[in-house]
């Protein structure tokens, strides 16, 4: 059984950055791909970044491209989210999901594991 555990959220001031991480245990990490997803107060969740599981393929939203980064660590079991220049719309919970399988994927249900999810607050 995959579990994932999310860390690094917090309050942060507009223009100000973050980097999330995310403990990936139970299973190989290598095999692996992992993505970040967010949802928003009232709104549905949504992808941020993906990575493929030999770390070679990255993705983002359009909304986050330029200002973000993913990254995995395989000896750390780790994936993290740096984000930088952030927004109050970067507000909400964000997640991170794993999937089985050597592609990143974009859609939500492609993943199969997912964390508990680490609140980011972004005031203007």
């Amino acid at each position: 059984q995959v579990q994932l555990v999310e860390s690094g959220g917090g309050l942060v001031q507009a223009g100000g950055s973050l980097r999330l991480s995310c403990a990936f245990s139970g299973r190989t990490f290598s095999v692996y791909a992992m993505g970040w997803f967010r949802q928003a107060p009232g709104k549905e969740r949504e992808f941020v970044a993906a990575i493929s599981r030999s770390g070679s393929s990255t993705y983002y939203a359009d909304s986050v491209q330029g200002r973000s980064t993913i990254s995995r660590d395989d000896v750390k079991n780790t994936v993290a989210l740096q984000m930088n220049s952030l927004k109050p719309e970067d507000t909400g919970v964000y997640y991170c999901a794993s999937r089985l399988g050597r592609a990143a994927r974009l859609g939500e249900y492609d993943y199969g594991y997912w964390g508990q999810g680490t609140q980011v607050t972004v005031s203007s």
